[in-house]
């Protein structure tokens, strides 16, 4: 052995047991579990009952052991259900066909809640407020899915189909479909993702126009657009309170709230990517000053180096922008060994390091269950023999 490189084997293995040591006593440490296209859960064609239990409790397993304490799992891909909905038909990705009961019966929310938690894990029940049809070419819709009920509701932007966000109707329907979940469901958390306003399709505006005509007030449409996202978090949230005092309200944006060419003050330093405020029309500083969520996990799934929005730059700013509230940073892990940068072993590992050493983060969360199960570049082994080796309770709410 070159004795150099072993001496930087040692020096790593070192670095790893200090890590170890050095865990924090509470940290949030979370998966998101999608089932949207079964990305996820579950596996595609396993439209068999006991077969997805059997699947998702082994899945948990693995996360128990690595150290994960909190599963974030979607049960609510695009109006539909991973659960017996009074308002929603069931999900085509749960049993292949929309509207189509589990067979054998079983309530697939209600199993997941009780296997969680019985393993000493929080559950965050993951939905996405507006997508509605995922591809409008695929797409094979119940009769009683809510895009038949109420067509005026909706719009069509690429392959797929939005609530209008400025329409009353919609958002006291996506209102319901919360408030059910928080009533009947002993959740620890909702937990709503990136799509509001979706990502901009390059040469098509997005088709609320009508919209605004009738509602705009007489603000311009950017800040009308922000008024219609900030009304709805605000009903959420006094839904949530209302319904279960216990039950977290968070929100995992897009990494980047606004470019710095944009707001000098309080943008980040990044360079000509979308953003939440200009793009996506969500205004999360606002949203954590008034209080409305109790935390947000930005998805930084880049790169130290990336020339847009570099990883570090990025942490340094939420860490600063958290106004109070619990901040835990989205961790690319999917990407591991797709570019020169990602098949880098000691990345994750390094962003790792870096959330424990920047204050006011306290936790992170891996997208997703597949690539912890394929453990990527060794990532899940190194989270259960060196990062997370010893289990801890996620933070307090502030």
């Amino acid at each position: 052995m070159n004795p150099c490189k072993g001496l930087g084997l040692l020096s790593l293995y070192f670095l790893a047991s200090l890590s170890a040591a050095a865990q924090p006593k509470a940290e949030f440490r979370g998966i998101w579990v999608a089932t949207v296209d079964n990305i996820d859960w579950p596996a595609k064609g396993n439209y068999q009952s006991d077969s997805q239990r059997i699947e998702f409790i082994r899945m948990l397993d693995l996360f128990k052991q690595n150290g994960i304490n909190t599963a974030i799992v979607q049960v609510r891909p695009a109006a539909d259900a991973f659960y017996p909905s009074p308002y929603e038909p069931w999900s085509e990705w749960l049993t292949g066909r929309q509207g189509q009961p589990p067979i054998p019966y079983y309530d697939p929310l209600e199993f997941m809640i009780t296997e969680t938690h019985k393993r000493g894990m929080e559950f965050h029940a993951w939905v996405n407020p507006y997508r509605a049809v995922f591809n409008i070419g695929s797409s094979i819709l119940s009769p009683t899915h809510i895009t038949r009920l109420h067509p005026e509701w909706f719009l069509t932007y690429g392959d797929k189909k939005y609530f209008d966000p400025g329409n009353r109707d919609a958002q006291l329907f996506v209102n319901g479909i919360i408030g059910d979940i928080v009533e009947r469901y002993d959740i620890d958390a909702i937990h709503m993702d990136d799509y509001f306003y979706p990502y901009r399709i390059a040469g098509k505006e997005f088709p609320d126009q009508a919209s605004y005509l009738r509602q705009g007030n007489g603000l311009n449409k950017d800040d009308w657009r922000r008024s219609n996202t900030d009304s709805i978090i605000a009903l959420l949230s006094r839904t949530i309170r209302q319904t279960r005092k216990k039950c977290q309200f968070g929100i995992s944006p897009f990494g980047v709230w606004r470019n710095a060419d944009k707001d000098s003050i309080n943008g980040s330093r990044t360079n000509g990517a979308q953003s939440n405020y200009d793009d996506l029309y969500a205004d999360i500083l606002l949203w954590l000053k008034k209080g409305w969520i109790d935390y947000v996990a930005p998805q930084l799934y880049w790169e130290f180096e990336h020339r847009t929005a570099p990883f570090g730059v990025l942490l340094d700013w939420w860490s600063k922008h958290s106004y109070g509230k619990n901040c835990y940073i989205g961790l690319g892990m999917y990407k591991g060994g797709t570019t020169a940068n990602w098949k880098d072993k000691t990345l994750l590992p390094r962003q790792i390091e870096a959330i424990r050493n920047t204050p006011n983060i306290q936790g992170m969360i891996f997208f997703s269950a597949k690539s912890m199960q394929k453990n990527l570049n060794g990532w899940s082994d190194s989270l259960r023999l060196n990062y997370f080796k010893e289990p801890v309770m996620t933070p307090p709410v502030r």
